[in-house]
């Protein structure tokens, strides 16, 4: 800037740190994205090496994405969608496949990792009847997320509670479910809960991530189906259920394998 102050994009490249691997940066290479770097890419590699399925677990999850909001927005008819631990932009995220179905939808992403702050702006695109919005805020923060998600959202209207692969950041279960709960509760009647995360089902999986968590990046922690399933207590529980993600509404004349991802659609009564 001319006054010398940097400017924020300049102010979230010099928090990014890139001798530590990064889990959404990770995910991103996974994907076949291009917003990561070589430590990475090494530790996405040395993963890969004790989990071979995990890039298909990853690419599995976005399928599963497309297909919850293709349903959440069409069948269902929820124009809402507050989709926290957002990650690194790559291909039909939340508000592309939302607008596609009802241009009109609201999307309001959240997260607080400067490398997504960064790449935001991909992000912020919008159909002209629709809303894009990102916020800057903490998960262990839900009250703050439901405040300033109330300057953009209608919350006496459903809004659909999107929590992709981010609760395993969470390192106490008992704080998980508790800030689920709080962010469920300023729902109104007919809005949805859209969740997958990681489980401890595998051995393979659970020796990468132990050999990840020790290179000093932000941990996640598997968990078990059952331990899953505590997020979902109250809602009404979608068919199939709590599945591996794969596994839930797959397209037809698919036969999808299974992988250690699980997730499900519920409603609040």
């Amino acid at each position: 800037m001319a006054d010398g102050r940097p400017t924020p994009d300049q102010e979230a490249l010099s928090k990014i740190d890139t001798t530590v691997p990064h889990s959404a940066r990770i995910w991103n290479y996974w994907m076949g994205g291009r917003d990561n770097y070589e430590v990475d890419r090494i530790a996405g590699d040395e993963y890969r090496q004790v989990a071979p399925n995990i890039e298909t677990m990853a690419r599995a999850s976005r399928h599963y994405l497309i297909r919850a909001v293709s349903l959440v927005a069409g069948e269902l008819g929820v124009r809402q969608f507050l989709d926290i631990g957002t990650g690194l932009p790559t291909y039909d995220n939340t508000h592309q496949v939302a607008q596609r179905i009802a241009p009109e939808s609201r999307i309001v992403y959240v997260d607080n990792d400067p490398l997504v702050l960064r790449h935001a702006q991909a992000l912020l695109t919008s159909t002209p009847e629709g809303v894009t919005e990102y916020i800057d805020a903490d998960l262990h923060a839900p009250e703050k997320i439901v405040e300033q998600a109330r300057e953009l959202l209608d919350f006496d209207r459903p809004v659909a509670l999107m929590l992709m692969g981010i609760l395993g950041h969470v390192q106490d279960h008992a704080e998980a479910v508790s800030i689920v709960r709080r962010l469920q509760a300023a729902l109104p009647s007919g809005s949805y809960f859209v969740h997958y995360d990681s489980t401890d089902t595998d051995t393979a999986l659970r020796q990468a991530q132990q050999g990840y968590d020790d290179t000093g990046a932000v941990p996640y922690v598997l968990r078990s189906p059952e331990q899953l399933a505590a997020y979902y207590e109250g809602l009404e529980v979608l068919e199939p259920g709590i599945v591996s993600c794969p596994l839930w509404r797959p397209e037809p004349g698919t036969a999808p394998e299974p992988t250690d991802i699980y997730g499900g659609v519920a409603r609040k009564p």
